[in-house]
């Protein structure tokens, strides 16, 4: 586990940008559309309710072999047996969250610079954001995108660490992303905007698979 394999689709649940759907509604329409990698990343509920969250998320994910990833809260993705924690470079740093989690938790980190990346690989991040590539407002206080520049850096210095793409990613730039290197791509208001989630899940793998 301590290697996952990033390829493909990687989801992030974000209540506010869901269409009124609750977030296990979320979740199964994504599992059902084949989705193997999933974050839980909410931001404005309190600790109690996401526990909660994940404690049923950690149940449908295991069933479905899906890689259950808990943003920010180690806590939470401790006690809820998650696969991993997804830290950006503002939060604990990664010596302490390793810590904290033991060996066999996987432990990704958002990078936004060639000397972030290398950092993160020092320090042995298990897998690594690439972003945001383009203009995003599904996240408060990002920075400013990083362009495919930076992406071309990563897959060309790292081949063989795990990495996903990230921020501003749409059906109309997706197939770039993956021409310049991507083979994981994360996607959050396009997929979760939609109202039929596994037919843009569809159509997504469709773009990704003849970039």
């Amino acid at each position: 586990m301590r290697t996952p394999e990033l390829t493909g689709l990687y989801a992030i649940t974000d209540d506010s940008l869901s269409l009124g759907r609750p977030v296990l509604q979320v979740v199964d329409e994504l599992l059902k559309s084949g989705i193997r990698i999933l974050q839980y990343r909410e931001k404005d509920k309190k600790a109690g309710r996401m526990l909660e969250d994940c404690l049923a998320i950690r149940a449908k994910t295991s069933e479905a072999g899906c890689l259950f990833i808990v943003n920010d809260h180690v806590d939470i993705a401790m006690l809820c047996r998650a696969d991993g924690v997804h830290i950006g470079q503002e939060d604990l740093p990664l010596e302490a969250v390793r810590s904290l989690v033991g060996p066999e938790m996987v432990i990704g980190l958002s990078t936004h610079s060639p000397d972030q990346a290398a950092r993160a690989v020092a320090l042995g991040a298990d897998y690594i954001g690439v972003g945001p590539l383009y203009a995003t407002k599904t996240k408060k206080d990002v920075c400013e995108p990083v362009g495919l520049e930076y992406l071309d850096h990563v897959a060309a210095t790292y081949p063989d660490l795990p990495f996903t793409a990230i921020g501003g990613i749409k059906r109309g730039n997706i197939r770039d992303v993956v021409r310049h290197g991507a083979r994981c791509c994360c996607l959050v208001s396009e997929i979760l905007s939609a109202p039929d989630i596994p037919a843009r899940v569809d159509e997504l793998r469709h773009l990704m698979a003849t970039a």
